[in-house]
């Protein structure tokens, strides 16, 4: 929150008060939605953000191509202390409006996996159908711009001090995301906020990570680095089946970043290595057909060279499929379907994709997003304690929540 001495663009001047009747702090995906949405009903609005570009995390996502929804939202796709919040948002600006949106401007999209919408040619062009929606209603975007203190005024208004001036405004809109990728200029301002005004944190942590693991296991996952396979991967209550990857750390993936969200230190991963296979029909089949062959041979059938290796090192078997005693022939099904492993940790912030916690939504309007401790305030986006799977449902989140506020500040 410190001021930027080496700012260019200052046209306020440090004396001149800036009146707006909507002020979103935050030039993300929610708040632009969100001052598109304001400006569009008449309200004059402006966005502040410390970061030099808008839109960091939409340029960056989904490999430089956005995710940018889903095809099968729902609530059950979204963690929060509050599972009831997220409903309303939801329901009234769907991934239908934002699919609409996205071919009102012309831009090719296309369905990658399990719903998952990506940008045919670039991330850009969301964050240029977000620009272009903000200035054809005239709501201005301020970077480089530090927020050095919020004031609470008389008459619900607020005081914004910046390094680029003093601003006012009737409406104040929290959308500062939350401390995924700090590098991107991710910050815990927006919970500084709300606890500056009476509000309760849930403890946040790193969502949509990888795991790591140290000691032998992280060593022989060292080994298989860039190795992919498809399993189904299980914790509390919570199962996803998709691709993991062995990295210099641990285990990674779609599969394995979904079910961060619900791990817990010194908790197991119950990982099922064939998800699609009856294993227990499948090598009965073998064993009668294939007999002469090692069972690591009929591992490299469904892996790849080194990780049917690998396999075959946990299971401790090195023998030919018609030397299985029964009680070898269940360990293997059991390794195969429920293998569990115990990780050391997550990566953290400098890589979760997103936020888990956040401002509690006991006192925030599941309607409006406005706080019910200060007239005016309102919080959007992933600074509150909603976070959605892997897919897109982060970007529904910040669409349906921008606009939701955006049609009451």
């Amino acid at each position: 929150m410190s001021p930027n001495k080496t700012i260019e663009n200052n046209t306020a001047g440090p004396e001149k008060v800036q009146n707006y009747q909507v002020i979103v702090i935050g030039a993300g995906a929610a708040g632009l939605m969100c001052a598109a949405t304001a400006a569009e009903r008449g309200r004059t609005t402006i966005v502040l953000d410390h970061a030099n570009k808008m839109a960091k995390k939409v340029l960056m996502s989904g490999g430089g191509r956005c995710n940018f929804t889903n095809l099968y939202v729902e609530p059950e796709n979204f963690l929060s202390q509050n599972e009831h919040f997220c409903k309303s948002a939801l329901s009234r600006y769907t991934q239908w409006d934002f699919i609409s949106l996205v071919e009102k401007h012309g831009i090719e999209y296309y369905e990658k996996e399990h719903g998952q919408l990506f940008c045919k040619n670039s991330s850009k062009d969301i964050r240029d159908l977000l620009l272009t929606e903000c200035q054809q209603v005239n709501a201005k975007i301020q970077l480089k711009c530090h927020i050095e203190k919020i004031e609470a005024l008389a008459e619900n208004r607020f005081e914004i001090t910046t390094s680029l001036g003093c601003y006012q405004c009737e409406s104040l809109v929290i959308a500062t995301g939350g401390l995924s990728i700090p590098t991107m200029g991710a910050t815990g301002f927006g919970y500084q906020v709300a606890e500056q005004f009476g509000h309760k944190l849930v403890p946040t942590s790193a969502g949509l990570t990888p795991v790591t693991f140290n000691g032998k296991l992280g060593q022989a996952f060292k080994t298989l680095a860039g190795n992919s396979i498809s399993v189904e991967v299980s914790c509390n209550g919570a199962s996803f089946k998709s691709a993991m990857l062995f990295t210099h750390k641990g285990l990674s993936g779609p599969a394995i970043l979904q079910i961060s969200n619900y791990w817990r230190r010194g908790e197991p991963l119950t990982i099922n290595l064939l998800p699609d296979t009856d294993i227990t029909e499948w090598l009965q089949t073998n064993i009668e057909q294939r007999p002469e062959i090692q069972l690591k041979t009929l591992l490299s059938t469904q892996f790849s060279q080194a990780v049917a290796g690998f396999i075959s090192d946990l299971l401790a078997l090195n023998c030919k499929l018609k030397q299985l005693n029964s009680q070898q022939i269940a360990h293997v099904v059991e390794k195969l379907e429920q293998w569990q492993v115990y990780p050391d940790d997550v990566e953290g912030y400098r890589v979760a994709e997103v936020t888990l916690g956040g401002v509690e939504t006991n006192d925030i309007s599941s309607k409006s997003f406005e706080s019910g401790k200060q007239p005016g305030l309102y919080f959007i986006g992933e600074v509150l304690d909603v976070t959605g799977h892997l897919g897109g449902f982060n970007f529904q989140w910040a669409w349906a929540s921008g606009y939701a506020a955006g049609s009451y500040v």
